[in-house]
């Protein structure tokens, strides 16, 4: 095959959760490291406001500031080959780490646009929470006594309004710090709970360009 006209099915597998989220995405071999970064953060949601890294055959490509390889090499430069494997680490404070496997190589089909999303599955981590044990100590949280309690608390606060003659209070008359802080805390606990991954509004982000927006980091 020429190299310039195939591409690599690749399925990315975020380590240390469970149940396992992961993402299938087709790209042409003739991408870069660089856009690479920008297509598994569109394809996993995130923002790409943190470093990464790809360890590839024992060397590492990524952030400038890391001072490692240059991501701005062609995937087809390491001339994979079917279930090669290859590491991608996004953010080096909460380490998360994929395992990429090339499951296939093909010739482009002129009939579809690059890159494309073929499969996924498990919402994506919210940012800064923590790596992977602290995203699965927070969903237990979410769905656990706590927020129970805090369903509670709103519960009675509502039955005490109902009784309550409250035709010229506003609603900051009548919240109470308790109920406000409960509120506040069941917000918080929403990206923790159960999602589900769209391989469409991934698709649609492809096409809208959000990738190449995100190969570059987006440093607030």
């Amino acid at each position: 095959m020429d190299a310039l006209g195939d591409v690599i099915q690749l399925k990315t597998r975020l380590l240390g959760i469970s149940p396992m989220i992961w993402r299938r995405v087709m790209v042409p071999a003739i991408m870069t490291l660089h856009e690479l970064h920008g297509v598994l953060q569109v394809a996993m949601g995130w923002e790409s406001i943190h470093l990464y890294a790809f360890d590839i055959y024992a060397v590492q490509y990524g952030s400038f500031e890391l001072m490692i390889g240059s991501p701005r090499v062609p995937l087809a430069q390491f001339s994979f080959r079917k279930n090669d494997k290859f590491s991608y680490t996004y953010d080096m404070g909460d380490g998360w780490v994929h395992e990429i496997r090339v499951e296939s190589i093909c010739t482009t089909d002129p009939k579809k646009s690059y890159p494309f999303c073929t499969g996924g599955s498990g919402p994506c981590p919210p940012e800064e929470c923590g790596g992977p044990q602290g995203y699965l100590d927070r969903r237990d949280e979410a769905d656990g006594y706590g927020a129970w309690q805090d369903f509670g608390v709103m519960a009675e606060w509502l039955d005490d309004l109902i009784k309550r003659d409250t035709t010229d209070l506003t609603v900051r008359d009548v919240l109470t710090d308790e109920v406000e802080a409960a509120m506040q805390r069941v917000v918080a606990r929403e990206p923790y709970q159960a999602g589900k991954f769209s391989r469409k509004l991934v698709n649609q982000a492809f096409r809208d360009g959000r990738h190449r927006d995100l190969m570059h980091q987006q440093f607030g």
